[in-house]
């Protein structure tokens, strides 16, 4: 049974499935050891812990599946990935569900930006004719193999023009044929209750910290109707603060020591890494 499989199974069985997002392997590991049922590979994530930039479409195909493929390797639960635009025309479309699903991803979301897309939480988004996108997404559909990826169709339309578009492009989306429809770039408690109310069928919202939707928690986001709650940035804003502040601390003091309490132990971290399991294999065979 592949990935997708069990996540489509999941979801069949009702409820919010919770996603926090990964920027790495080792958050993927992190949010396994939590107990989430799946996780977010967040294209801003991606773009951070890989080139340190923005996500404004910086990382080719080439680059977002290997990365997929890497997360993949390093835990047992479903990854829902952020596939951009799909990376060029519909032959291009293909093969990336085609890598995607190699990769073995759970699902793939693609949205209706102008290439190259940017965070859907930033100014100035422009977008495709909804027609064009919705061909877009019915390519992606028809191009997955039996098993593959779910096909999760996206639109940054609330923040590029506003909720009367957003919700005539998420009813058309969903008309497409794929799994899942994706309001993006939700800031506000309204807009969401907008999409839970307008949208009808299987539905992702992605919660964004610094936003007044933090105020939303999971158990009300599956009584307003969304399957699937993405927490994009929470363990790469948290990771990056508390970077940044232990980096202070030995910058001022000259010792890390003021920060252990804040600290894994190396006895914690390996325990993550699954040292453990590698010492055994060397005890064994070496």
């Amino acid at each position: 049974m592949t990935a997708a499989d069990r996540l489509r199974q999941r979801l069949a069985q009702g409820g919010i499935v919770s996603a926090p997002g990964a920027p790495d392997a080792f958050a993927a590991r992190l949010i396994e050891r939590a107990g989430f049922e799946a996780i977010y590979m967040t294209g801003l994530g991606a773009t951070a812990s890989r080139l340190g930039r923005p996500d404004i479409g910086l990382l080719t195909q080439t680059e977002m599946t290997t990365h997929a493929r890497d997360m993949v390797r390093a835990v047992s639960i479903p990854i829902i990935a952020d596939a951009d635009t799909g990376y060029g025309g519909p032959a291009n479309i293909a093969r990336t569900v085609e890598e995607y699903a190699q990769a073995g991803v759970a699902a793939i979301h693609l949205e209706d930006q102008v290439a190259p897309k940017r965070c859907g939480q930033l100014a100035g988004v422009r977008l495709i004719p909804i027609e064009e996108h919705v061909r877009r997404l019915k390519c992606a559909v028809a191009s997955r193999a039996a098993g593959g990826p779910l096909v999760i169709g996206r639109t940054d339309a609330m923040p590029a023009i506003g909720p009367e578009e957003a919700v005539r492009r998420a009813l058309m989306i969903r008309d497409a044929g794929v799994d899942l429809v994706f309001v993006d770039g939700l800031k506000k408690i309204a807009e969401v209750e907008t999409v839970a109310r307008q949208v009808p069928g299987p539905k992702v919202v992605s919660i964004v910290d610094g936003n007044e939707t933090t105020a939303l928690d999971a158990k009300t986001l599956e009584q307003m109707g969304f399957a699937v709650v993405l927490y994009a940035v929470t363990t790469l804003f948290s990771a990056a603060k508390a970077m940044a502040d232990a980096l202070a601390v030995l910058k001022r003091d000259g010792t890390p020591a003021a920060s252990a309490g804040a600290m894994m132990t190396y006895a914690e971290f390996s325990e993550v890494v699954d040292l453990p399991r590698f010492q055994r294999l060397d005890e064994e065979y070496g």
